[in-house]
């Protein structure tokens, strides 16, 4: 790339990343689209763009370990039922017909947008529940789903986590959006960007300006997240999501 495209990726990256930072997902609304833009075949767009998105996590976490609590017995719930969805999802991405695929998530993403929109008082107190044995179950269930998801097709998918979190176990906006950035952005994307970087390639020299915007977008969104409250991350979810399945679904039938 030339110093132009680098330039251009940069602040993509970082604009991306402080959306994702303060809605919980998304940065691949506008990461994702610009590697294939700047020429990048689709599998190894989206194994660099996960790369990437590990230092978004990165980023968050810096920011969120400050004044955060966390459940660590539930972070591993979390890791253990999303992760084998992750390493499915990225095994079986290169067979699947992608505008298909696409069509369809945007559709659900969109969905879980006016969803939220909809119902104001949803994620702004932190209430727990379904913290029974069929609890887990059932959200450790869509949790592999969703995981599933995240490892095949990255736009948006951490969204679901956020919005899983809130509607089945309880948590508030913030909350959910604190563990979907370290738990899914580090370790769910990790683990996606290994098994992609196995299965396909990875455009190396492209990463160091991506994670450049990756750290400082995620510790800036995160940042905002924590000074702004439930409302403006509720908020941002709500616009991210609906922007996000209006786009995949345009790419899906244009």
């Amino acid at each position: 790339m030339d110093l132009f495209d680098q330039m251009l990726l940069f602040i993509i990256s970082l604009v991306a990343n402080l959306l994702s930072a303060l809605a919980g997902g998304g940065a691949g609304l506008l990461q994702l689209p610009a590697l294939l833009f700047l020429g990048l075949p689709f599998g190894t767009a989206l194994a660099t763009h996960k790369v990437a998105s590990v230092f978004l996590g990165l980023g968050a976490t810096t920011r969120h370990l400050k004044s955060s609590t966390f459940d660590w017995q539930f972070s591993l719930f979390i890791l253990v039922a999303g992760l084998p969805g992750v390493v499915f999802g990225a095994s079986i991405i290169l067979q699947v017909d992608e505008r298909l695929a696409q069509g369809l998530l945007g559709l659900l993403t969109f969905s879980l947008g006016v969803y939220s929109w909809f119902s104001p008082k949803m994620g702004q107190v932190h209430s727990v529940q379904n913290r029974t044995m069929m609890g887990y179950f059932i959200g450790g269930g869509i949790l592999f789903l969703i995981g599933a998801l995240n490892g095949s097709l990255t736009s948006g998918t951490g969204l679901f986590v956020t919005l899983w979190l809130v509607r089945w176990f309880g948590l508030d906006y913030k909350s959910a959006v604190a563990y979907t950035l370290i738990l899914v952005g580090v370790f769910w994307n990790g683990f996606g960007a290994l098994t992609l970087g196995v299965l396909g390639s990875i455009q190396w020299n492209w990463l160091p300006v991506l994670i450049f915007g990756s750290l400082i977008g995620g510790y800036l969104g995160a940042h905002f997240a924590i000074i702004k409250g439930n409302a403006l991350i509720k908020r941002s979810f709500e616009l991210l999501t609906i922007s996000v399945g209006i786009s995949l679904i345009l790419k899906a039938v244009i």
